[in-house]
């Protein structure tokens, strides 16, 4: 079944056009909604049949659209995702979904009564890499996972806060742990289960801007396994990284900082296991869809009725309660136990 997608944003949205683009027998692009005409029919004009709009109400009210994929600023996530749930459509929402767990289940709730699916975006799930690890683990060969450490390196300089909503509590809602760090803290969660506890510490060094910019934090999870992530924008380079030691062999991903599952991973088998067990189930993974297509694939496939790859609304709410916890840590001192209810005094919000 192909689906019909109005992509209201046209920012990252471009992004979200090629994916769409590269799987023309699940998606088809109606058009781009934005107030910046000029910027949407920059991106609309590389593609056939792809319109422009500025009315969001209209895409809203039309019914031959099927879903509407949310790229617009952090802080108009919410209402944004609210009203095209009303209008019956399915939503796609860049991330963070949305900017408190008061927020994220109220969504919940509006999903529920409407039946209609949303799907945060965590595209860095989708590759090779976490194909091959997937393909490991399925066949036995991973074991319990002991510790890991998280690297979100990347550099961030003036004029990418240049932009008047980056960098503000009231415009990006947060800072490197929010817009940043928050897709491999879901990929980890997503590859090695829950987080039971973080410790953090949180930093503004690198730039002139209300919200942090520099992280370390120590987390338990609820499997037992340890991790570290260490967080920074001021690197000189952009580099992101995700190695974990299981029983069986250690991996560590591509160092890409925006695809990081997209080429091979790096499997090293460890004792009993022998690198030729490793070697013979990667040899069975030869490709895999990535990124915002991989992503956009698996959601084809739920809808359809063939779901357990997408990205749910519960994963976003989980990426958020990881966020929250990190954040009341970084002010308290003290670690935080994980799951977080509506108690947490930083539940309506964590903006100070």
């Amino acid at each position: 079944m192909t689906r019909t997608v109005v992509i209201v944003g046209a920012g990252i949205g471009e992004q979200h056009m090629a994916g769409f683009a590269a799987l023309p027998d699940r998606f088809r692009v109606k058009s781009i909604c934005d107030l910046n005409t000029d910027r949407a029919q920059g991106v609309a004009a590389k593609y056939d049949g792809v319109g422009v709009t500025s009315d969001f109400a209209a895409v809203l009210a039309d019914p031959e659209v099927d879903i509407v994929d949310i790229c617009l600023p952090p802080h108009l996530h919410f209402q944004a995702c609210m009203d095209a749930l009303d209008a019956g459509k399915d939503v796609i929402c860049e991330k963070p979904l949305v900017t408190s767990l008061k927020q994220a289940d109220a969504l919940a709730a509006k999903q529920a009564e409407t039946g209609r699916t949303l799907s945060p975006v965590f595209q860095y799930r989708y590759g090779l890499g976490t194909a091959q690890l997937h393909a490991l683990i399925d066949a036995g060969l991973a074991g319990r996972c002991y510790a890991g450490s998280l690297e979100t390196h990347w550099d961030r300089d003036a004029a990418y806060y240049a932009v008047d909503w980056r960098g503000t509590w009231a415009g990006e809602q947060g800072g490197a742990l929010l817009g940043h760090a928050i897709h491999i803290h879901d990929l980890f969660t997503w590859l090695i289960g829950p987080v039971a506890r973080v410790y953090a510490e949180t930093a503004t060094r690198v730039n002139q801007i209300e919200v942090e910019d520099c992280a370390a934090l120590s987390i338990r999870m609820e499997s037992g396994a340890v991790l570290t992530s260490s967080v920074t924008l001021g690197c000189a380079g952009n580099i992101s990284r995700l190695r974990l030691m299981f029983e069986g062999f250690t991996v560590e991903s591509d160092h890409a900082p925006y695809a990081l599952a997209e080429k091979g991973w790096t499997f090293t088998a460890r004792a009993p296991t022998d690198q030729t067990q490793i070697d013979a189930v990667l040899g069975t993974v030869t490709n895999a869809r990535s990124g915002y297509e991989g992503m956009f694939t698996a959601l084809a496939d739920a809808l359809d009725g063939k779901p357990g790859r997408e990205v749910t609304q519960e994963d976003g709410r989980r990426s958020l309660e990881f966020v929250t916890a990190c954040y009341h840590s970084g002010r308290t001192g003290l670690s935080v136990d994980l799951p977080l209810d509506a108690s947490h005094p930083l539940y309506d919000s964590w903006i100070p």
